[in-house]
């Protein structure tokens, strides 16, 4: 089984690193990091590279697709060289995966359509543009297709679908190693609980940018 997770100039690390951790422990997996070319991506801040081994043209038909957000995601939403390689590793792929803001490129490849789905909550509004039926669940399976909130919900993405392949306890054991047991500092990683000001700045502040 091979599993492509997609890299793009200023995706969000954990993103793309969440799922490696958890659904790249899948027994006789194959994980490998595309992008357009070979080589060092850098992530949003710049200072953070994960290196792509393969281009997307050298991965055609993986079994499982991870698409990555952040701000890098905006500049992706018409680069047809991507959204062609979607459309095509879709059309083979097992499951087609997302985090955060990585579902934007799926829906703006075509992939969403009528379907589910989540995406960071800046997002979301932006996805039912699409013509997504858009929820602020933290993972949402709609078919082959499952997309994770924002960034931490990545990990439970991995989780999720790790436990619909390899059996719950395999999943289990994942997560105990890696000893995923969130017990946060402050209850405010939700709209609907962080103090409605700092919701409110964050809103002014978006930035996404659809066509």
């Amino acid at each position: 089984m091979q599993i492509a997770i997609v890299l793009f100039d200023r995706f969000t690390a954990l993103d793309a690193v969440g799922p490696y951790e958890t659904l790249g422990r899948l027994p006789d997996a194959e994980t490998v990091f595309v992008a357009e070319e070979r080589g060092p991506v850098r992530n949003e801040s710049g200072n953070l590279a994960l290196v792509a081994d393969r281009t997307l043209a050298e991965v055609s038909s993986p079994d499982i697709v991870v698409v990555p957000g952040g701000p890098g995601q905006t500049s992706q939403m018409e680069n047809e060289t991507l959204l062609d390689w979607l459309r095509t590793a879709d059309a083979t792929s097992t499951w087609t995966t997302s985090v955060c803001t990585g579902s934007l490129l799926l829906a703006a490849a075509g992939l969403l359509d009528g379907r589910r789905a989540t995406s960071h909550w800046l997002a979301l509004e932006q996805l039912e543009r699409f013509g997504v039926e858009s929820t602020g669940e933290r993972v949402v399976t709609d078919g082959k297709y499952v997309t994770a909130a924002g960034v931490s919900s990545g990990i439970d993405m991995g989780l999720t679908l790790l436990g619909r392949i390899a059996g719950d306890e395999h999943a289990q054991a994942v997560q105990l190693l890696t000893e995923y047991d969130p017990q946060p500092p402050y209850d405010a990683g939700s709209p609907q609980k962080a103090p409605a000001h700092l919701v409110e700045e964050f809103r002014a502040k978006s930035r996404f940018i659809l066509r």
